[in-house]
């Protein structure tokens, strides 16, 4: 079995750690980038992980970057839908820009990064498919209708994908993180990440790590059982 896993947005946040943590659990991980070359840089010198630069949200160049890391690494048996962006407005004032960006990376972004490598894992009868979505995607958000939008399609690719795969030994599932320190979050105002924090029963913001070892056990043979189903990592700030 090939052990080539693809983490898009891998090289920062909670798409680092998962890439690290994969390669802890004896994967060849290749990180996708879309635009930060001094961040992939100095990520790839720390963990000896390979980056890749595209832009999700490009059918043609998902193809062609990851048809170079097949081309390196070989078959790419696990993918790792994380990458995304957020351009938060009230709905009144969200332009057509902000809705369309959003939509492109984070919704159509994933159906860029599994299609090419869904014929192999058919080929194979083998693959794993983990899209990152979100607690918004769960419940909304007050200026978030084109993130929650799509973090709530994340969800239904998978449900989808998870009937079309199992036969071939494919499984797709999601995990909904809720407040992770990331360093997006870290940078927000004190009090604005207070208030966060005190909607959380947990008490605390989630950690990178933790996100990531529900990737790295839903990628494993344990979980192979376990198909278009959702993680909700969210310190019981919300459930289903």
């Amino acid at each position: 079995m090939s052990k080539i896993a693809l983490v898009t947005g891998g090289s920062r946040g909670i798409g680092a750690a998962i890439s690290t943590a994969l390669k802890a659990a004896g994967y060849t991980v290749a990180a996708n980038y879309a635009g930060n070359d001094e961040a992939a840089a100095a990520f790839t010198a720390e963990t000896g992980i390979k980056t890749y630069k595209w832009n999700v949200a490009d059918y043609d160049a998902s193809k062609a970057g990851i048809a170079q890391v097949e081309a390196d690494l070989g078959p790419i048996s696990v993918v790792v839908a994380n990458a995304g962006i957020t351009r938060d407005a009230p709905f009144h004032k969200m332009t057509p820009d902000q809705w369309k960006q959003v939509i492109d990376t984070n919704l159509t972004g994933v159906f860029n990064t599994v299609h090419p490598v869904w014929p192999g894992m058919r080929d194979r009868k083998f693959g794993r498919v983990v899209v990152i979505s979100s607690i918004n995607g769960q419940k909304g958000q007050f200026g978030q209708v084109n993130y929650a939008a799509t973090k709530a399609g994340d969800l239904g690719i998978v449900k989808s994908l998870a009937q079309e795969g199992a036969r071939f030994g494919i499984t797709a599932n999601a995990v909904c993180p809720g407040y992770i320190a990331t360093e997006m979050v870290m940078a927000v105002p004190e009090k604005v990440r207070e208030s966060i924090i005190a909607g959380i029963p947990a008490g605390r913001l989630g950690e990178p790590a933790e996100i990531a070892r529900c990737v790295a056990f839903l990628v494993s043979d344990d979980a192979g059982f376990i198909n278009g189903s959702t993680i909700s990592a969210n310190g019981a700030q919300f459930f289903v």
